[in-house]
């Protein structure tokens, strides 16, 4: 049985995304990268642990501080998709849900 998560992907790793750009901010820890990119120590903490994925409003906050392309950002972090997309089952309503007649 294989995963689609990509937390559970073998080459994913959030831990070199963050070094990464450690390096190149020329900061001295994680307290400077959550300052740099202008959120709380703990999200850094609970990325590198795997406990919380590198969101899509992070992964811009990135690119903003490093002019890094979104793209070399996720290759940094083991992300090799090709494309992200999002489930067609989160657009459609729920089946079974109550219909409503229209008021006349």
């Amino acid at each position: 049985m294989t995963s689609n998560r990509l937390a559970d992907q073998v080459a994913y790793d959030p831990n070199h995304l963050l070094d990464s750009l450690i390096e190149r901010l020329h900061l001295k820890n994680d307290a400077a990268l959550s300052r740099a990119l202008e959120v709380a120590p703990p999200v850094i903490s609970k990325i590198r642990h795997r406990r919380l994925p590198v969101g899509a409003s992070l992964l811009i906050r990135m690119h903003e501080v490093s002019d890094l392309s979104i793209r070399d950002l996720r290759i940094l972090m083991g992300d090799r998709r090709d494309k992200f997309r999002i489930s067609d089952k989160q657009f459609k309503p729920k089946e079974g849900g109550v219909a409503t007649e229209p008021q006349e």
